[in-house]
């Protein structure tokens, strides 16, 4: 991944370290998910530290949300990458996610070892139903950016609904849901442009000072597209996937349960269009219902420590990889947690790998691309179908807190009326009072400790 030196016409840079302090800081204070995020770049790099302008930031996020994987860590990198060549851009992505992981692998070895002592029981009854609640208001936050005037646009609605369906009742696997959407999209750029036309970023402040990367600053030697520079990345990329992936293959076989992890979460990091509640039905479908790594309550404990730490949404999968990686005993019995630990440093790197090969090699190439609509409509028609598979991940969840035998079970199960009513309160505070996660999860966990306390739950 070598690169030529700077050209005089080059931007000012920013110091190194400086900037290695600063995306180490964003690694612990990235709370809030991918708006919260991109909410503290934009005030730290934009309005405070004058890094980059805030067009050339919106140009670098909307790159980002064409491309498959967590934006946020993803934006991080691409700015690093635009600062400071190849690893300014591994340095900020890689800070980015290594806090959340060791967070996430501590909390994890917490929650299996001791998940069924009562306080801990209590605190996850409480935390279910918020996580319910949060997963729907992700249903209308991108709904509402995603979908239009249905009597205008009709067929993103559509494609909504159909995707509810295929994942929710047909049990359609979630790639051929993304598949069919983006074919979609593809036919309306051809026949009705207008369904799927993309919108843009709306500037959110006033004048600033010149920005070190500012509006006219010329795109740096490196950021230009050259195919050399997009062959030498790939190679690089391939060399990194293929390492890891033939040392498992040759210690454990095809069937071993680390390489199936590996190969599994490979695909699931190149269909992650829409953010991690995209994703999160297929990683349910393979970890739960096909290969039985943890059980369904167990995701959604999960996906609720996943809230609750810095960094993307989707580190969720090293909860995941820890729990399967400690059921399946994939270093024997006797070392649990370093077998444990080991599945989610495996899966975090065959997750990740692919964001950072997105930015480094194809940032050039999606630049030459934006805004053609053949490009942008598929895509366009995929965060549509999003809408309707996180509606499908809802409705599973609401059915595992109020039923808890099991959905399956149906009228004959008894409903918890208590986890039903957090749920309903959760779900108020953040769609109606616009009040936080964090502060929503904490209030529910001790709510659901209190229940257990008093015989309710």
């Amino acid at each position: 991944m070598s690169e030529p030196r700077s050209s005089p016409a080059a931007p000012a840079r920013v110091p190194f370290a400086e900037a290695l302090k600063f995306w180490l800081k964003l690694g612990f204070i990235s709370f809030g998910g991918p708006a919260g995020q991109i909410a503290i770049m934009h005030r730290e790099l934009v309005e405070q530290k004058r890094w980059i302008s805030e067009k050339r930031f919106l140009h670098a996020l909307n790159y980002c949300m064409l491309l498959p994987g967590p934006e946020a860590q993803q934006l991080a990198t691409y700015i690093g990458w635009l600062m400071h060549r190849s690893w300014g851009g591994v340095v900020a992505g890689a800070l980015f996610v290594l806090p959340s992981l060791f967070i996430m692998i501590a909390l994890s070895w917490i929650y299996i070892a001791f998940g069924d002592v009562p306080l801990v029981a209590g605190i996850f009854y409480g935390i279910k139903p918020a996580v319910a609640a949060i997963v729907l208001q992700a249903v209308y936050r991108i709904g509402s950016k995603s979908l239009k005037n249905p009597r205008k646009a009709p067929i993103p609605w559509a494609v909504a609904a159909v995707s509810f369906i295929a994942m929710a009742v047909l049990h359609i696997p979630f790639p051929w849901v993304v598949l069919g959407a983006a074919l979609t999209g593809w036919l309306c750029a051809r026949f009705a442009p207008g369904q799927f036309a993309a919108g843009g970023h709306a500037s959110a402040g006033g004048p600033h000072a010149p920005a070190l990367i500012d509006d006219d600053t010329p795109t740096p030697p490196h950021a230009r597209f050259r195919k050399s520079r997009l062959a030498s990345v790939l190679a690089a990329g391939a060399v990194l996937w293929l390492l890891p992936m033939g040392a498992l293959l040759a210690w454990q076989g095809w069937d071993g349960a680390l390489t199936q992890m590996g190969w599994f979460f490979t695909k699931a990091a190149l269909l992650t269009f829409g953010g991690a509640y995209a994703v999160l039905p297929y990683v349910y479908q393979g970890a739960v219902e096909q290969f039985g790594w943890l059980s369904g309550p167990q995701m959604i404990d999960g996906l609720a420590l996943g809230e609750t730490t810095p960094g993307p949404l989707i580190m969720v999968v090293a909860f995941v990889a820890f729990v399967g990686g400690w059921t399946q005993e994939v270093l024997g019995p006797d070392a649990l947690f370093r077998g444990a630990a080991l599945a989610a440093l495996l899966v975090t790197w065959f997750t990740f790998l692919p964001s950072f090969i997105f930015i480094l090699a194809g940032g050039p190439l999606v630049e030459s691309t934006h805004g053609k609509l053949h490009f942008t409509a598929p895509l366009a028609a995929i965060t549509a179908a999003v809408v309707g598979v996180i509606a499908s991940l809802a409705l599973f969840f609401i059915a595992h807190v109020a039923l808890p035998a099991g959905p399956g079970a149906g009228f004959a199960s008894e409903v918890a009326w208590p986890a039903v009513a957090l749920m309903g309160a959760a779900a108020l505070a953040l769609l109606r009072y616009r009040v936080g996660v964090i502060p929503v999860i904490a209030v529910c966990g001790l709510a659901g400790l209190l229940l257990r306390l008093a015989g309710l739950a």
